[in-house]
């Protein structure tokens, strides 16, 4: 639990024993743990409150909904709702619930909720950046194979003469998301970072590519 430190070192151990056990790996312990070192990164520089963001961290996927549901755009929100119930519990204050619970719901790509604290653009930062970069890209294509899509389109893979489909075909979802979330980062700190996992994306699209030859006249014939 040592990098879970904050003011209050009981915290982390508190609300972790509340969080249902994951079955998806794309949102497990580890990603938590990977955004809370997102989130350090990023608070080291532009500042923060430890324990909001800490219990933010933790609870951020504290209700889970699969990518393909059609409730998906709601889940940031019902994760705020359950958060709120647990903080209670454990006697946080109401002002204090609702900077989590703020956060929480506002993280979330799909939710479009505007960030209005700190606290809600740090977190969304740090749960964008374990979006990017090397575990972007696992995470990717760790969910395709969850979802059943296929790697690519075989006879435009680059998608030169069709729509994207990310919910169809793995690499589409680059193009149609993750090659853009750099734009919309919250903290300078956070954009600085996501620039830096964005060239580890632009370059792996370009070497897959390569290798499956979406490039060769095989392709467009």
């Amino acid at each position: 639990m040592n990098d879970f430190s904050t003011s209050d070192t009981s915290l982390a151990t508190l609300l972790l024993r509340q969080l249902p056990d994951a079955d998806d790996g794309a949102h497990d312990a580890a990603h938590i743990r990977r955004v809370w070192a997102n989130v350090r990164a990023i608070t080291a520089v532009e500042g923060g409150d430890p324990d909001i963001l800490l219990a933010a961290t933790l609870l951020h996927d504290c209700v889970h909904v699969e990518k393909s549901s059609p409730l998906r755009a709601q889940a940031s929100r019902m994760a705020a709702s359950r958060a709120r119930e647990i903080l209670a519990t454990i006697g946080w204050d109401e002002l204090r619930i609702d900077r989590v619970a703020h956060a929480i719901a506002a993280h979330s790509f799909s939710a479009g909720i505007k960030p209005e604290s700190l606290e809600a653009r740090i977190l969304q930062d740090a749960d964008r950046l374990d979006a990017i970069g090397c575990v972007g890209i696992a995470r990717c294509f760790y969910t395709a194979g969850r979802m059943g899509s296929a790697l690519y389109h075989t006879e435009d893979p680059a998608a030169l003469s069709r729509e994207l489909n990310d919910a169809a075909y793995a690499l589409d979802h680059f193009r149609a998301k993750l090659l853009n979330l750099h734009d919309g980062f919250q903290t300078q700190t956070g954009a600085r970072l996501a620039a830096e996992r964005t060239r580890v994306l632009t370059d792996f699209v370009t070497s897959f590519e390569t290798e499956i030859g979406a490039d060769d006249d095989v392709w467009q014939s």
